[in-house]
């Protein structure tokens, strides 16, 4: 009877599941690991998807607090490759925030990705497929495109939004959300009145399969759009696609410290507290281009996004716009005064691009 009640006592002891060990920061030769709260616990009960479109500049609490709310304040992972303007990529700062003042979240975890290898490790792919909400930071957009496409990242991002689940993106992240996006391939930042003097420019590098996010099928995002000036370059990446991928393709650029925030059915509206605009631009007709050859491009429709704005994204339309205009390109300058031109005229000038 001792005998069998030690055995019992033992298969007992060893059908318990070892007890997981908490998990922690850690830096692997592929990727570092930050995590604030408990990845273990639960995912969440209900997700709704959302997309944050966030121009950079600053972080803005409505929009984070927008992705925390859709992802049922569950488990938020956080993608990053190299520093940007706002967190330091040491400390796991976006989760930590996520965690005091914008959910609080089951947790947050940031995964600085140093290379493609970690694009297929286990460990992040398991974060992702597990995550409840996704945020993209900023950095270097061409390092995400470098280092995700063709892999099991690319596949986990598409998957996660199938799953009616947020994500948002911020300067470089926001950069590759749209169906197309502007690379930076060769490692420098396009400036408008480059791209406007000949759109062939080796600088002026587009992608054009990448992320595959419900109601973004047709656009281009651009980030940091008045400051930097930007209208000039996004025109032209938009009538390059046009005419490349014979397909209607229109862009949003979205300003510092300001967010458009997208609902499931394709409404978009600024987040509470943006700084700046969002900026619809809708060619009317393609542009006939030439190598070496200024942009030349009638009946481009300029709107500005304000905070009584109400964007349908699928049909490009926007009620109660801020501002509206139609521009008119030839030989990359514009042929007449509208609200956009003293806008273009900025593009004349270098800004900081760092």
């Amino acid at each position: 009877m001792k005998i069998l009640i030690a055995a019992a006592v033992f298969a007992g002891f060893i059908a318990q599941p070892a007890h997981a060990e908490a998990a922690h920061d850690y830096r692997d030769k592929n990727f570092d690991y930050f995590v604030s709260g408990d990845p273990s616990k639960p995912r969440a009960e209900h997700t709704q998807y959302g997309v944050a479109l966030m121009g950079g500049g600053g972080s803005l609490d409505a929009a984070f607090k927008f992705i925390a709310d859709r992802a049922g304040r569950g488990h938020i992972v956080i993608l990053r490759a190299v520093h940007d303007d706002s967190f330091d990529p040491d400390d796991g700062s976006y989760g930590k925030k996520f965690m005091a003042e914008w959910g609080p979240v089951a947790s947050a975890e940031t995964i600085t990705f140093h290379n493609r290898d970690a694009s297929s490790d286990p460990r992040v792919l398991k974060a992702l497929h597990d995550a409840d909400g996704i945020f993209l930071a900023g950095g270097d957009q061409a390092n995400y495109v470098r280092y995700w496409k063709g892999t099991g990242v690319q596949a986990a991002l598409d998957a996660h939004v199938k799953a009616n689940r947020p994500i948002g993106g911020s300067s470089a992240g926001l950069a590759i959300l749209g169906h197309y996006s502007y690379t930076a391939f060769d490692g420098g930042s396009m400036e408008s009145k480059v791209a406007l003097a000949n759109p062939f420019d080796s600088g002026v590098t587009l992608e054009d399969d990448f992320l595959h996010i419900r109601n973004l099928e047709s656009l281009i995002t651009d980030t940091h759009f008045a400051r930097r000036a930007r209208l000039g370059r996004l025109i032209t990446f938009v009538a390059r696609l046009q005419s490349e991928k014979n397909k209607n393709v229109f862009g949003i650029g979205v300003d510092e410290k300001t967010a458009l925030l997208v609902d499931a059915d394709g409404t978009a509206r600024l987040a509470a507290g943006s700084a700046g605009s969002a900026w619809m631009i809708v060619p009317s007709a393609r542009a006939t281009l030439k190598p070496a050859q200024p942009l030349t491009m009638h009946g481009i429709a300029l709107t500005r996004i304000d905070a009584g704005s109400v964007v349908d994204i699928p049909h490009h339309t926007v009620k109660n716009p801020g501002a509206t205009a139609t521009l008119t390109l030839d030989g990359g300058r514009l042929s007449e005064p509208s609200i956009a031109s003293k806008i273009l005229q900025r593009d004349a000038t270098p800004k900081d691009e760092s």
